[in-house]
């Protein structure tokens, strides 16, 4: 029941933050929508500005341009004379001479008639050589002092007759159909923030799910815990009860049978609670390792012959092949001894009817490898990331037929990390498993 409330909470809150970033994306969506219709808007009320203020120029222009013909009584014709070059930038062609004075008076004459308050820049130009023949500048605008003109006109040489005359207005904006380069901002923000809330989310869902794995864990190790214990002190407890009785003196066979019991359960009882305080000992990091050169060859015959002796009425087969020609490693030999005695163990273990078991080692210049074999059970592929994890065993629901608290291959791995090797696992369900290690060799 509580495995299926917290899926429905994670089911929940994942359909919340899906329909928040969706009413988020509308809600901008919407924003942009009416943004976009306020750009568009701008931009037609600017371009009708625009419009407006070219074709006010253009006019005033034209006019200009007739009353020089009108002055130099020159019956010229003025079809499509001003030519606008750039937004703020026009030309006229009058093919005529034209005195700067005289063009500058009649400019501000019609600029001011047109309403046209805008600084602007003339310049007289030669046709026929396209050069500059005079040019001023002339402040229209509240904001600028205008310039004190000479009461005199400049002597100009007019070499040919052809001219033509150009208006430019500096201070005039120039119109831009480009859309403005921030107006995705808001989008950018929105969308970091909402990466930035589903990332915190994916990570408290990550932790809540870990968390909800480390209890199922631990409540698994508190059942295997008590069932390990149960049986041991069931045994006991009949034993002592058998001692008790007063005719055991006449019976001592039976005596020391039922001694021999408690003996051995106290010793396994003991084993339990020291695998216990070696896994409390890891988690506060006082476990000391003594740098000892260690012959690993010599361990692993120890723990072969060790538990051959041990199941020595259950087929047991263990077959070496140490072939490293440096077998030699720097660390402890206790807890050597236990990696190795735990490993050889575990295969053992899982290896339900006539176990065969195959331990190999090989080195190179730097390090001695080691592989343990077996043709046991297996371990099925989803659990086999978790192996090495403390209390965790592969689940088999209520059945406890083998022994243990997912210690074990912990400790192994903690104590293989702590010489500066490494441990892996590979296993085929159903066919066996191989755990590999590897230690440094000690430097001559």
């Amino acid at each position: 029941m509580r495995r299926n409330l917290i899926g429905i909470l994670i089911l929940l809150a994942i359909l919340s933050v899906v329909g928040i970033v969706i009413t988020q994306i509308f809600w901008l969506d919407k924003a942009f929508e009416v943004q976009q219709s306020q750009i568009d808007l701008r931009k037609e009320r600017e371009a009708a500005q625009a419009k407006q203020f070219n074709d006010r120029v253009t006019i005033a222009l034209t006019n200009v341009a007739e009353e020089i013909l009108t002055i130099n009584d020159d019956p010229a014709d003025l079809f499509q004379a001003v030519k606008q070059i750039r937004p703020n930038y026009f030309t006229v062609a009058i093919n005529d001479t034209v005195h700067p004075y005289l063009l500058e008076r009649l400019l501000r004459a019609e600029f001011e008639r047109r309403n046209i308050k805008e600084n602007f820049e003339y310049g007289v130009y030669d046709c026929f050589t396209d050069s500059i023949v005079f040019g001023d500048y002339i402040a229209l605008s509240e904001e600028e002092n205008e310039p004190v003109v000479s009461a005199e006109a400049p002597q100009i040489k007019w070499e040919k007759d052809g001219h033509y005359f150009g208006v430019f207005f500096p201070h005039k904006e120039v119109f831009s159909l480009e859309t403005p380069p921030n107006q995705f901002s808001t989008w950018i923000f929105s969308a970091v923030i909402s990466l930035i809330v589903f990332c915190f989310f994916a990570y408290a869902v990550f932790i809540v799910l870990r968390q909800k794995r480390l209890s199922e864990m631990k409540t698994d190790f508190i059942n295997n815990m008590t069932h390990e214990l149960k049986t041991p002190i069931s045994s006991i407890s009949l034993s002592s009860e058998v001692l008790l009785k007063p005719d055991i003196i006449d019976q001592p066979k039976r005596l020391n049978r039922y001694a021999e019991l408690i003996f051995s359960e106290v010793r396994r009882l003991r084993l339990q609670v020291d695998k216990v305080l070696q896994l409390a000992a890891l988690d506060r990091d006082k476990v000391e390792i003594k740098k000892d050169p260690i012959n690993l060859h010599e361990i692993i015959k120890k723990a072969v012959n060790t538990l051959e002796l041990a199941n020595e009425n259950e087929g047991l087969k263990i077959k070496t092949h140490l072939n490293a020609k440096n077998p030699v490693v720097l660390g402890d030999e206790v807890h050597l001894s236990n990696v190795v005695f735990n490993l050889l163990d575990n295969a053992f273990k899982y290896s339900p009817e006539n176990p065969e078991i195959e331990v190999s080692s090989i080195s190179n210049r730097s390090e001695l490898l080691m592989a343990i074999s077996d043709k046991g059970v297996g371990i099925p592929k989803k659990s086999l990331p978790y192996i090495f994890d403390k209390f965790y065993r592969v689940p088999k629901g209520n059945v406890h037929d083998v022994k243990g608290f997912g210690l074990g291959l912990h400790y192994v791995k903690q104590m293989v990390e702590a010489h500066g090797g490494k441990i892996s696992a590979t296993s085929e369900e159903g066919k066996g498993s191989t755990f590999r290690f590897n230690l440094p060799l000690r430097n001559e």
